[in-house]
């Protein structure tokens, strides 16, 4: 099943501490777009209670009626604006009680807002999203807290970013980052890092790329390809601070041979503001990638 095909419900990730506004926000624009139901998330980690008797009755109490008024406003603003949803209270891990929710009501994207760079840092994220994008069958997109702060605020109309790695995701990566730019009509940029033997050689990597993703000649899709000389983590950042994407499309693997946090993606989860989204390997349907004239952008 498609990006779009399995697109009927999202699930963000929602917490006390704000942490989960700009996911939301995220979460608000694609429902629109795709005629999406959002279920709002909300987990009660038992290990934040842990040591039991220092933590006083009331606060045990009224933490879950904080959370399910904290719900009922959200909801009723996604309602005002026109979108239907529900909330889920559990008590399990963030990641337990989105892998839950996420598999009872059959979604197909989970939304989940990191703190930025003054935050967690690399391993608290990694660790969150690594293990939610090796158990969940769908698409996990990360937004990060501060992804509208100052100078890192969205520029209305800004492209999709997809990162050319070759894995076993890359089909699903291409099929979504298509559908995402069909859907709110912006160009498609195919991050290539060329290696020192191909810049050596003067190669154009971009036909290759393009061919064995599927992409054809159509008046559909603006796509462009570019070319950025270095390792791909570096190829994709220097894309990012050029390009200002509104979105990151990567696809990433499922298990990881080293045992700990593996790939690109999760090195810019950690790193960057612009939201990634992580899709993983799926039995999706080849996808034909279409563009009248694709361009070439070396820098």
């Amino acid at each position: 099943m498609g990006f779009e095909a399995g697109l009927k419900t999202i699930v963000v990730a929602t917490d006390l501490d704000g942490h989960s506004e700009a996911a939301l926000e995220y979460a608000r624009k694609i429902a629109r777009a795709y005629g999406a139901h959002i279920v709002l998330s909300y987990g009660l980690d038992p290990l934040d209670y842990a040591a039991i008797e220092n933590v006083p009755r009331a606060l045990l109490r009224d933490v879950p009626e904080e959370a399910r008024a904290a719900l009922a406003r959200m909801n009723n603003e996604l309602s005002q604006d026109g979108i239907y949803s529900h909330s889920e209270i559990r008590q399990d891990t963030v990641v337990g009680t989105l892998l839950d929710v996420a598999r009872q009501q059959d979604a197909g994207l989970i939304i989940v807002g990191t703190e930025g760079r003054n935050g967690a840092g690399p391993v608290a994220v990694g660790a969150v999203v690594e293990e939610l994008v090796r158990r969940a069958t769908c698409p996990v997109l990360a937004v990060a807290a501060d992804w509208n702060a100052g100078p890192f605020r969205p520029i209305p109309g800004r492209p999709i970013l997809l990162a050319a790695e070759r894995n076993q995701a890359t089909s699903a990566a291409v099929a979504t980052a298509v559908s995402l730019a069909e859907k709110f009509d912006r160009s498609l940029l195919v991050v290539h890092a060329r290696t020192a033997a191909e810049a050596s050689a003067f190669l154009n990597p971009c036909a290759t790329t393009f061919e064995d993703f599927g992409i054809r000649p159509s008046e559909a899709l603006d796509v462009r390809c570019v070319v950025k000389d270095g390792r791909p983590l570096e190829a994709i950042t220097n894309a990012i601070t050029q390009y200002y994407p509104s979105i990151l499309v990567v696809g990433v693997k499922r298990v990881s041979e080293s045992g700990g946090l593996h790939g690109t993606a999760f090195s810019l989860l950690a790193n960057s503001r612009v939201p990634v989204l992580c899709v993983p390997e799926t039995a999706g349907v080849p996808t034909s990638l279409g563009a009248e004239s694709v361009q070439t952008i070396a820098g």
